[in-house]
């Protein structure tokens, strides 16, 4: 028995089970789902955005408070991240202005949390994921603005997974009651004075400390069915067991692992154990996006920033890896495809198991997620293929905008790169410091 089946499961039917494949149907649900609640809503995510999809959102949270003030309704989101404005823009009280603003004009039960990770957002951010309304759980790496939920045209596309299970739902709000919103570090955010870290620093590195042992309980489950999904939580480099996890699938995958990442920079012990899959004969698929369609990807023609450079790092180190195992990929083990859809952009992250174990994450694959952010996942066992045919049809929806890589001829190269960008990479190597960036990315 591998150790993640210790942990207790909760039992589904393939009917508890719904797989979205478009950002347009993660905003409907979400939509449908806060407008139909009727006990509680917990959600959590990096944030949500003051722009016209946060504030949909957040409208509609209010106004379900107001037609139900016995409806719990509590957002945690990241300390840091909802106190500053967009990267580049002016000093500002960020997101929180428009939580403090809605709240004193609503008068509402809606409450809005902060959870510090650390002194600096740079170094860790709270990444756990999950909307719990009612009995189901909307869980994706997505946050909540624009770009997200397809306010407009434009889309990042993530994960969706719908999932009916009271007792997983139960478990998930008890974490955050039991260990977020009781702790004197996790301040309202949604209240004028806004807290300053200095405030509850203390606070702060007690609840750390107790994070990092911290896991998702089970006071209601059911073992034995085919088809099971558990939750897990990662915190920190030693003892995170979402990270044990996530090698464990890496380590113990028979036939084929695929693999969604948005960042292409696994941490050294996946990307060993990538290495040794191939060695031994086993089908590793990758699906990453492409430059272009990263977050953080900057037009040429725009004003250049230094954060507009990542996604060229990013191709850099795809290159090196594409280069090194191009007998894979002539022999078809090895599948690497490049996302993209115009001037969409491209978040998905989760691991795929033989068809059978697929885990859906918040967790980008990469050393930050490793070892600096607060992280959570949800493991489905599909023992008996229930949820097979919509997992491959999920696949086949992000492989329609796609294309297979036959090596690393087929990216761009520092040379082809913008001036600013070619400047940036090339100083960074010379004084050695890219193995340090690449920790932090």
């Amino acid at each position: 028995m591998v150790f993640w089946q210790e942990k207790p499961a909760f039992g589904l039917d393939a009917t508890d089970v719904t797989i979205l494949t478009s950002a347009s149907e993660y905003r409907a649900t979400l939509l449908s789902l806060i407008r139909n609640a009727k006990r509680r809503i917990v959600m959590t995510a990096l944030y949500l955005q003051d722009d016209e999809a946060g504030r949909e959102i957040l409208s509609e949270l209010h106004q379900a408070s107001l037609a139900n003030p016995q409806l719990e309704v509590t957002v945690i989101v990241d300390f840091h991240r909802a106190q500053r404005g967009l990267i580049g823009a002016a000093r500002s009280e960020g997101n929180a202005k428009l939580y403090c603003d809605e709240l004193e004009k609503t008068q509402s039960n809606v409450r809005i949390y902060g959870v510090p990770v650390k002194a600096k957002e740079l170094f860790g951010v709270l990444h756990v994921k999950g909307f719990v309304i009612d009995d189901t759980l909307l869980y994706s790496g997505a946050s909540l603005n624009n770009v997200y939920l397809q306010y407009e045209e434009r889309y990042r596309l993530d994960r969706y997974f719908v999932l009916n299970q009271a007792g997983l739902c139960d478990a998930m709000c008890e974490f955050t009651a039991k260990y977020l919103l009781c702790s004197e570090a996790v301040p309202r955010l949604d209240v004028r004075p806004l807290p300053q870290f200095m405030d509850i620093k203390v606070a702060q590195r007690q609840l750390m400390k107790t994070l990092k042992s911290a896991q998702y309980g089970a006071a209601r489950f059911s073992s034995g069915q085919a088809l099971s999904v558990r939750a897990f939580l990662g915190f920190g480099r030693r003892a995170n067991k979402l990270n044990r996890l996530i090698k464990t699938l890496f380590d113990t995958t028979e036939r084929e692992l695929v693999l969604y990442t948005p960042y292409f920079n696994f941490p050294a012990p996946l990307l060993r154990s990538l290495r040794r899959l191939l060695k031994q004969g086993k089908e590793v698929t990758i699906v990453v996006g492409d430059k272009t369609a990263n977050d953080f990807y900057i037009d040429p023609t725009a004003p250049f920033s230094r954060i507009g450079a990542l996604p060229y790092l990013y191709e850099t180190i795809l290159y090196k890896f594409l280069k090194s195992q191009q007998k894979y990929i002539d022999s078809g083990r090895l599948n690497v495809y490049l996302w993209k859809d115009g001037s969409n952009s491209f978040h998905l992250k989760g691991v795929c198991q033989d068809n059978r174990l697929h885990l859906m994450s918040g967790h980008n694959l990469n050393p930050r997620a490793w070892g600096l952010d607060i992280e959570n996942g949800i493991l489905i066992e599909d023992r008996s293929g229930a949820i097979k045919d919509a997992v491959l049809a999920e696949k086949a929806a992000i492989l329609a905008n796609s294309r297979r890589l036959s090596g690393p001829d087929c990216l761009e190269t520092m040379d082809d790169y913008p001036t600013p960008v070619k400047k940036l990479l090339g100083q960074a190597k010379r004084v050695k410091v890219d193995f340090i960036i690449k920790r932090f990315i």
